[in-house]
Order: C-alpha cells, then structure tokens, then sequence
C-alpha cells in the first residue's frame, strides 16, 4: 500500500467501534475554522500518547488539509462544507478532512521539491502530510476530496 492512494467513495459517517472514540464536525469554508480544529486534533494526539513534538506535527498536517479543503476544494464558497471526522483507536489516530470541491487528483500536485518550485511560496502541504503522517490516503468523494491522515500508535 503507498502512503497516497486514490480511490472513489460517497462520504458517509461510520459508526465508531468499542475499541475506538470519533466524532465529527461540518464546518463552512472560512480560514477562521482552522485554529479550532488544528487544536482538536492537538488535543487528541496528546490524548492518544504522543509526546509534544508528534502531537504539533499532526495538527500542521491536519491544518494544512483543512486550509486546502476551504481555499482548494471548496475555494471558499460559503455553500459548502467542509467536513471533519477524528477517530482514536487502540491501533492509531485517524483524522479525516471532506470538502466539496471538484475534485483532486494528488499525483498532479507539483513536487515542492522540484528546482522549479524550491522558492514557491505555497505548494507544500500535501508534502509535509506525507513527511508527518504513517499514512495519507486521498478519496474521491461525489463531489469532493476526502483526505485520510492516520498516525500509528505504538505501545500506547
């Protein structure tokens, strides 16, 4: 399995396990929303273990999804939603970010790292996802793009 795969569903809320705790949150494309929900996912990541360091990272990478879900995705249209599921399990936190956009496919989002694109001053956040998180997954929804950030817990 890659750290990126693409594939097509219809969002839909999933009923949490005994082992693990989710909840959910429909917000509207606005940049305001993004602190609260970067300090959600810091909450959780210090509930889950994590130690200070791992639990910022995973609210950049879980701040960087939501920007581009609002500016991206939805290009902040005040009609759409953007939609956010945070799951804790014995085995990882998952963190999920829907908006609905049109659309995206991740494999032509250009590498940050490329010559031509070093000095660029965005670009970047698919690839500190990727560089943060065990595992990142992009799901075309009808409409829209889910985002899956997943960091494993270990012997937590």
């Amino acid at each position: 399995m890659t750290d990126s795969d693409t594939n097509s569903r219809t969002f839909e809320a999933q009923k949490p396990s005994s082992e693990s705790q989710a909840n959910h949150l429909t917000l509207d494309s606005e940049l305001s929303n993004v602190d609260p929900v970067e300090a959600r996912a810091e909450q959780l990541a210090h509930k889950a273990g994590f130690d200070d360091d791992t639990s910022s990272q995973i609210a950049m990478a879980t701040r960087e999804a939501v920007i581009n879900a609002i500016l991206h995705g939805n290009k902040r249209d005040p009609k759409k939603k953007v939609r956010i599921g945070f799951a804790l399990s014995n085995a990882a936190l998952s963190i999920t970010i829907a908006d609905e956009g049109l659309g995206l496919d991740p494999d032509s989002v250009p590498d940050p790292c490329a010559p031509e694109n070093i000095l660029r001053s965005s670009g970047r956040g698919i690839f500190l996802m990727r560089a943060i998180m065990d595992e990142v997954h992009f799901h075309q929804l009808r409409p829209g793009t889910e985002i899956e950030l997943i960091k494993h817990r270990t012997n937590k």
